[in-house]
């Protein structure tokens, strides 16, 4: 396609003037053709010069989750990466594909969610132009036994990419909520298909989306006490670098996934706001207090109870005073 073609050789050298002339010869298309693609590429959002006897000059790219732009940032290979502009939720998208045979390493990635999804059913607000709201499907071929740490890992995973993107490292509130300067900055979902017959399984999607340039105005009156973006705490990112490093950081994931997953426990207990705090075990008949301890190596939450004795929590919620209006 030569909208393409164009692109990458304005990419290929950006301070370089390229003719229309030169650029017909290059890619041997008409000037009609080169024409047609410079007034295309403007109109997706780049910033091209025309200069008289120079040519044109790429100097500025949009900040969308377009395929050229993330994958200018990836590293590795990504076979199957899906730019949505709108979908209901990149997870309930991957988990229909899953279905109709995607394979193993599927990215979707989406401008904007119109019921992007949380834990327990919870929306997760997904204005569109503010955020990275991406998900992967993985085919391990694993039991779900071997699968139980991927939710702390997926929070791992994406505490990384935002560091590589932001300059900045996230801290993870138990289970998979980040949190910057006190504030939910990325919620994560995982959700996982098993085969009938053999109970092993059949898909792994994993979610996440990341509060990027969102202003307080995006959340609404309520959340906006809770959430923050990057933007709001003072870091500038790029949401094709960030989309990259996720993707590369959730493909990291996968090939830990059945293995020695130590490491990831590691950077997550030292990533983990939880441990030290005195928490609310919010369990389905009762409330409790606990003083969160240590995460074990399956990414469970080991607390000591108001009568001494210590268990793990590997389910439901946990408030962490401090939190999220948990003050008292």
């Amino acid at each position: 396609m030569s909208k393409e073609q164009v692109y990458a050789l304005l990419r290929e050298q950006p301070e370089a003037y390229f003719s229309g002339e030169e650029i017909s010869r290059r890619l041997g298309v008409s000037r009609a053709a080169v024409w047609k693609a410079i007034d295309s590429l403007r109109r997706d959002g780049y910033t091209i010069e025309a200069r008289t006897g120079s040519g044109y000059r790429l100097t500025a790219a949009p900040d969308a989750l377009v395929e050229r732009e993330i994958r200018r940032h990836l590293t590795v290979s990504c076979p199957d990466l899906r730019c949505l502009d709108e979908i209901d939720s990149t997870n309930s998208y991957l988990k229909r594909e899953a279905l109709a045979g995607a394979p193993h390493g599927t990215v979707a990635v989406a401008n904007c969610q119109s019921a992007g999804r949380g834990r327990m059913t919870r929306s997760f607000q997904s204005p569109p132009g503010k955020g990275v709201y991406l998900s992967v499907l993985l085919r391990p071929q694993l039991p779900p036994g071997e699968l139980m740490g991927v939710t702390g890992m997926a929070a791992v995973a994406v505490c990384r990419a935002v560091e590589r993107a932001a300059g900045v490292r996230p801290k993870i509130k138990w289970t998979n909520d980040l949190v910057l300067n006190g504030r939910k900055l990325c919620g994560i979902l995982t959700e996982l298909a098993l085969e009938g017959e053999t109970q092993m399984t059949q898909s792994l999607v994993i979610g996440a989306g990341v509060n990027a340039s969102h202003t307080a105005e995006d959340f609404g009156p309520q959340v906006a006490e809770m959430a923050t973006s990057l933007v709001q705490e003072g870091y500038a990112v790029s949401r094709p670098a960030l989309a990259a490093a996720m993707v590369e950081e959730f493909y990291r994931l996968s090939e830990s996934l059945g293995g020695d997953i130590r490491e990831w426990v590691d950077a997550y207990r030292r990533d983990c706001v939880t441990l030290g705090r005195r928490v609310r075990l919010l369990w389905a008949e009762r409330q409790t207090e606990a003083d969160a301890l240590d995460i074990d190596g399956e990414f469970g939450l080991v607390v000591r109870l108001p009568d001494g004795r210590e268990t793990t929590v590997r389910t439901g919620e946990v408030s962490v005073r401090g939190l999220y209006g948990y003050a008292e």
